[in-house]
């Protein structure tokens, strides 16, 4: 354990004589009720892997480990995506199947813990009184829209590299089920760990399920101790994390860049090595702003970025305006032409009302209901509340994604010519042909069926 005061030899020495000899001994102090059990692995993860300083305003020494450990995972990430979405094809082929099987282990194991029944409980029994909160509906549409990539622009991209007649509409009901039961799966899995965990401490599922990116490194490793050769499957585990982490990380960062080298094909197809200097210079740039988060107090950093730029409003306000371009400015029917012409057939009519009423009205709901509600970031599990500067920075975050897309309509309403009612027309009602407006990769679309 460690200690948490400094005492000098002298004032050391009184406290042992006054508190622990003489006929007079107050050995009440020596009671272990008032102790907190605190796991290894928590208190591994805290103090050895985090080094967590005392908060967000003392930002602490650079941890070199973590330092090398997040650019072991750029140099894979470029290592991944510098070819193009051909050679990603094929990475995926491991990255995607491995964590399946490692699930499964993981799950007949969990099941057989003590305590399994409790987590399980709590995992299926719903709190309705959570509904009230608008930090559970904020972060459950967040999830969604994480776990699915939407408002990302990696399945935009990626899906760019199909055949002009690849039947997305099928593909995106099979992700949708696909990753819904993955995710299901997944809860069972971790949430039988987590009743192991509160077993042991004597604690409430509610109490040691504490969100936070941490969690993932606590509740299965607990569970992993209890495994025959723990060494093997711990590499294993971390093996699997680590190749859900780069998917990811690299899917994220494919979305960007098809943008960036789709809009200036000029400046980086046209150039030898063009792509790859473009993703290298990207990548190392990625990386030393991530040297933030891997200081002693880069995990305050981490939960700011987690908390106001990398989800919450700023994917609701994306989503908002990406639904609306697509079902009101192109116009649903001309969109349900376009996916006629490519898949043959209409998709339901059931479609139409998400796209132009349902996912608009839940994504701007949801985002006005979550700031009316707003309460400042918060971390539970370590009772920190963050300084009102740090909330200042997270909505600058926020607002540094949100403010692009009003910025650049008034941009673009500003530069175009004509009268009130012709810009509305040339800017509202985009002129998108189906022939011209959907480039095709046909050689790419082998390897991009598996993403």
């Amino acid at each position: 354990m460690y200690n948490v005061q400094v005492l000098t030899e002298e004032h050391l020495l009184e406290y042992k004589k006054e508190t622990f000899t003489g006929a007079k001994a107050n050995w009440t102090i020596c009671s272990t009720e008032q102790l907190s059990y605190v796991s290894p692995v928590k208190e591994f993860w805290d103090h050895q892997v985090l080094g967590m300083s005392n908060g967000l305003e003392d930002v602490g020494k650079l941890r070199w480990d973590l330092a090398l450990y997040l650019l072991i995972a750029w140099v894979i990430c470029y290592l991944c995506i510098f070819k193009g979405v051909k050679w990603t094809g094929k990475v995926v082929y491991l990255t995607a199947s491995f964590p399946y099987v490692m699930l499964c282990i993981l799950l007949v194991r969990g099941l057989t813990l003590e305590g399994a029944s409790v987590g399980l409980e709590f995992y299926l029994k719903p709190n309705m009184t959570k509904l009230s909160e608008s930090k559970v509906w904020v972060d459950a549409v967040t999830q969604v829209f994480f776990s699915y990539g939407l408002g990302l622009g990696a399945l935009v991209a990626l899906g760019s590299y199909n055949t002009y007649n690849n039947n997305v509409y099928k593909q995106a009901l099979t992700v949708c089920f696909v990753n819904s039961g993955t995710s299901i799966f997944a809860g069972f899995v971790i949430f039988s760990f987590i009743g192991y965990m509160a077993t042991q401490q004597g604690k409430s599922v509610d109490e040691v399920a504490q969100a936070g990116p941490g969690l993932l490194f606590l509740a299965y490793p607990s569970g992993i101790l209890k495994l025959p050769g723990t060494q093997i499957w711990s590499i294993l585990f971390f093996l699997m994390v680590l190749f859900l982490g780069v998917d990811s990380q690299f899917c994220t960062m494919e979305g960007f860049f098809t943008a960036i080298i789709d809009e200036f094909p000029s400046l980086i197809r046209g150039r030898k090595y063009g792509r790859e200097s473009f993703v290298g210079i990207i990548c190392i740039i990625s990386y030393l702003i991530g040297l933030s988060t891997v200081t002693q107090g880069g995990f305050y950093v981490f939960q700011l970025f987690d908390f106001y730029a990398a989800s919450g409003w700023a994917l609701l306000w994306l989503m908002f305006f990406e639904c609306i371009a697509v079902s009101w400015s192109v116009g649903i029917n001309r969109w349900y032409d376009h996916m006629k012409s490519m898949i043959g057939y209409y998709p339901s009519a059931w479609w139409k009302f998400c796209w132009c009423v349902s996912v608009p009205v839940v994504t701007m709901g949801v985002m006005t209901f979550g700031l009316v509600k707003y309460k400042p970031l918060r971390l539970d599990a370590y009772n920190y509340d963050f300084p009102l500067w740090g909330h200042v920075f997270g909505w600058f975050l926020s607002l540094s994604s949100m403010l692009c897309i009003p910025i650049y309509a008034i941009y673009l309403w500003c530069v175009t010519e004509g009268t009130f009612s012709e810009k509305c027309k040339k800017l509202f009602r985009p002129d998108v042909e189906i022939a011209g407006a959907l480039a095709t990769r046909c050689d790419d679309d082998e390897e991009m069926h598996v993403l």
